[in-house]
């Protein structure tokens, strides 16, 4: 426990209810069942009828940026749609590990509404944002990664000295316990460099909306704090791996 919180304090903030975190991590998490990306549903079929069914439904509720800037009512919709669809089990699964580990302090935080809102606004502007950049792309993009990306950088600016478990490669895997501030900003690196790297027929993974939603939450709770960092800071939950968001 961090010396300058009491026992009682750090753990009111480990077993918070945390609504707002729960509600987002059920919806993706049933959203992904009913669709045909789980497959699951034996309405969608199986081979290649169900691999129609999967690019219809990405086309139908993610972002495709050649579409949203052709001034469509319906595709200016899609970056808010887009937070609930997921491409496959690991994508979810990731996505709703980081979401379980760090939505919880950062919602009891920064309160239900305003966490709702920077989930909410942070990954609307990022999937934005990576659609301006590629304005012509015909490619879906769907995912709460750049939401989530928000709320660590969120948490980086709440919890600088809260400390998280990472798996990291150059350390032959052994668990590491380390300070958010060695391990978001390092996290935040790497997607930049991974952003520079990734060809145009690559795996379509939208490493620049993980860095505006980072940066985005970061300046929300910047915002929010009104420039002040946070001086007490709370032990983070430990995950036992790291997945990319």
């Amino acid at each position: 426990m961090i010396r300058n919180w009491t026992a009682a304090a750090a753990g009111a903030l480990r077993t918070t209810p945390a609504p707002v975190t729960r509600t987002l991590i059920v919806l993706c998490c049933l959203v992904f069942l009913i669709g045909p990306a789980s497959g699951l549903h034996p309405a969608h079929g199986s081979g290649e009828e169900l691999l129609a069914a999967q690019r219809d439904y990405f086309r139908r509720w993610g972002v495709i940026p050649a579409d949203l800037f052709e001034g469509s009512p319906a595709a200016v919709l899609t970056p808010a749609t887009a937070l609930f669809v997921h491409g496959s089990w690991v994508h979810l699964l990731g996505n709703m590990l980081f979401l379980h580990v760090f939505g919880p302090l950062t919602e009891a935080r920064m309160g239900r509404v305003r966490f709702a809102l920077c989930y909410a606004g942070c990954g609307y502007l990022a999937l934005l944002g990576y659609a301006a950049a590629n304005a012509g792309s015909e490619r879906s993009l769907v995912g709460a990664s750049g939401a989530i990306s928000a709320l660590l950088g969120a948490f980086l600016f709440l919890f600088p000295r809260g400390r998280v478990t990472s798996l990291l490669p150059f350390a032959f895997f052994l668990p590491v316990r380390l300070p958010a501030w060695a391990v978001l900003p390092f996290w935040a690196a790497l997607q930049w460099a991974a952003a520079g790297r990734t060809p145009e027929g690559g795996p379509g993974v939208a490493y620049l909306a993980h860095l505006l939603g980072f940066a985005l939450g970061f300046g929300c709770a910047w915002v929010w704090r009104g420039g002040a960092t946070t001086v007490k800071s709370a032990p983070a939950p430990a995950p036992e791996g790291e997945n990319q968001p």
